[in-house]
Order: C-alpha cells, then sequence, then structure tokens
C-alpha cells in the first residue's frame, strides 16, 4: 500500500506591511509557480515582507536582502519570537510617541528591541513604507491609523515556525543567487523601473535601486537561465523592462495591481505589472 505524499505547509500571512508587497497578487501568480516536487531550494533576494516565501513555504529556503536591518528583524522573529512579542506590548499608536521612537539611534538599542521597533515603525507609520535618507535613518511620516494591530502575536509566532531553517543573509543579489544551481527556483521583487519620472521609488534604503542595477540584474537573470534554474521576476511595465526582457527569451504577463503611493490621489489605483518568466517555464501552447 502506498503512502499518501505529506501535504503541503499551510500559508502564513506576512508579519510586516510593505509597499509594493505582493500578498493580494499572489491569486495571479499561483498559475505560474512551478510544482513543490520540481524545486530543489528557493531563493527570494529581495525579502520585503516575504509574501510569497510565506504563502508557499518551501524549502530548503534562502531569503536575503541588502539591508541588514530588515534581515536582522526576520533573524530575530525566527530565533527570538517571544522576545520580539514581550518587546512591543509597550509601544502605542501616539504621534509624539512616533516620532520619538523614529528618532532613536537604533544601534544603542539591542537586537530585540530593534526588531520590535522596526515592526512598530511599520505598522503605524504612512502607508507601510520603509524608506531611509542618506544617512539611513528612518524617514516616513506617522500615518495616522486609529488603531494598528502592533503586535500580531499569533501571526509573529506562526512566521516564527515558518522560518524555523530558513537561511537568512544581508547581501546583494548577485552574491545571494551565486550558488543557485539546476532546479532551484529564484523569485525577485526588486524596487521597481520607474514609468516615468516622477514615479520612482527606488531609494527604499540609502543604497538606492537604479538604472544599472536593474541591468545588473537582467545579466543576473540571464545566467540563471542558462544554469537551469526556475526564474521569476516581478517589476513594472516601464520600457526599460521590456527592453531587458525580450519576449523571444521571457514571458512577460501583465499583472493588474493597485498601488497606494503617490501625492496626486487621482493617480493611485490600478496598474499595470508584470510578472516575468524564464524559459524554464512552459510557454501556453
Amino acid at each position: 500500500m502506498q503512502t499518501a505524499p505529506p501535504s503541503p505547509p499551510q500559508p502564513v500571512k506576512p508579519f510586516l506591511k510593505w509597499a509594493g508587497g505582493k500578498q493580494r497578487l499572489i491569486p495571479q501568480y499561483a498559475p505560474y509557480f512551478p510544482q513543490r516536487d520540481r524545486i530543489n531550494r528557493y531563493y527570494e533576494p529581495f525579502i520585503g515582507s516575504a509574501a510569497l516565501f510565506f504563502h508557499l513555504r518551501p524549502a530548503p529556503a534562502t531569503l536575503a536582502d541588502r539591508n541588514p536591518k530588515l534581515i536582522e528583524l526576520f533573524r530575530q522573529v525566527q530565533q527570538n519570537v517571544e522576545g520580539v512579542i514581550a518587546a512591543l506590548q509597550g509601544h502605542k499608536n501616539e504621534e509624539g510617541y512616533y516620532y520619538a521612537v523614529r528618532g532613536q539611534d537604533p544601534a544603542v538599542l539591542p537586537p530585540v528591541a530593534r526588531a520590535a521597533r522596526l515592526i512598530f515603525l511599520n505598522k503605524t507609520c504612512y502607508n507601510g513604507l520603509f524608506r531611509e535618507n542618506s544617512k539611513g535613518k528612518f524617514n516616513v511620516p506617522f500615518g495616522r491609523y486609529k488603531n494598528p494591530k502592533i503586535c500580531d502575536a499569533d501571526r509573529l509566532r506562526a512566521a516564527s515556525a515558518a522560518l524555523q531553517g530558513v537561511q537568512l543573509a544581508a547581501a546583494d543579489f548577485a552574491e545571494v543567487v551565486s550558488t543557485a544551481v539546476a532546479d532551484d527556483f529564484i523569485y525577485l521583487d526588486p524596487p521597481y523601473a520607474p514609468l516615468n519620472a516622477t514615479s520612482s521609488f527606488t531609494s527604499y534604503n540609502k543604497h538606492g535601486f537604479d538604472a544599472d542595477d536593474q541591468r545588473r540584474l537582467a545579466d543576473t537573470i540571464a545566467e540563471l537561465t542558462d544554469r537551469g534554474c526556475w526564474v521569476m521576476l516581478s517589476n513594472s511595465s516601464a520600457p526599460l523592462i521590456y527592453d531587458l526582457y525580450p519576449r523571444e527569451r521571457y514571458q512577460l504577463i501583465p499583472i493588474q495591481a493597485r498601488r497606494n503611493i503617490n501625492s496626486k490621489a487621482n493617480q493611485r489605483g490600478p496598474v499595470k505589472e508584470l510578472l516575468i518568466l524564464n524559459g524554464r517555464f512552459p510557454r501556453p501552447s
């Protein structure tokens, strides 16, 4: 009598809000995910809220980002979730308090307090943005939410469980995937190429992510394709992206997203994004 294969782990929800996060887009992405039994290792080099990882819960997995503060936060949730929950208890949704916490020097705080501070700022700042100035200081204004759930203990514990055994790295995307081999699945969600001169949101941290980085990313994806990896990329529908990913080599799937980050209210709403698949994915017949 054959034993039924184990059921895949249940998805969990991200514990961070994230501008450009993929939680709501997963139903549009899901038809293109490779089957679990065909994946060797999973890589997500632009971690953000890790929405795709938490949905798929693949193993083994490597999650990374060039932002060491974000990786430290994930590591604390992975290794010391009860400490993070306890450190969040004293935070409150008040404007004066928010700016006092934002003005703290995180370097003088212990790691668990830094993690809780970052979650607090994320839950109470404007629109879940993570943005730093050129000096590496968080500079997003207060969000004025009525009753944000600053400490979602159940979600944090579920995320911690999902992160067990996951490798976390603070590194550039090219370094992260340098060890990827055939049948590894790499999902890339970089800061998007701007659609026009006024829509750029590429400097979520002091390092930025410009057109040269987009070209370097395209070169890395071409190398991964040659190695036999599954590669899936999210990006804008900017002309640069069409140039970097020609249709004869890649599938460009239009995705309908809703984005609310614009200083002009009449320019918020549905936008066309692209889900880009390399040659490992079968083309529709």
